[in-house]
Formats: structure tokens, C-alpha cells, sequence
């Protein structure tokens, strides 16, 4: 049995992911994604 989402489902994933990447970008979203990326590391690794 053929698969039935075909060729188009994977480009079609991928388009709709750089969309919402550069929605993010474009709301400012990625200075707040590397402040909470810097906690996350400094916590594990016990500084903050």
C-alpha cells in the first residue's frame, strides 16, 4: 500500500516550519529563546 500523504508531505513540513521561524524572528521571539536557553545551561550546570 502506497503511502498516502505521497512526495508532498515532507517539503510541505518543512515549508510550514521556516513560516514559524521566521514569524519568531520576525516578533522578536529569539532574543527571549536565548535567554532562557542561557538559564537553562547555567542551571545545569550549576552558576545561576
Amino acid at each position: 500500500m502506497k503511502h498516502r500523504f505521497g512526495r508532498w508531505f515532507p517539503p510541505l513540513l518543512a515549508a510550514v516550519g521556516a513560516i514559524f521561524m521566521i514569524a519568531g524572528i520576525y516578533r522578536g521571539e529569539m532574543a527571549v529563546v536565548l535567554r532562557k536557553a542561557i538559564n537553562i545551561c547555567l542551571e545545569c550546570i550549576g552558576i545561576g
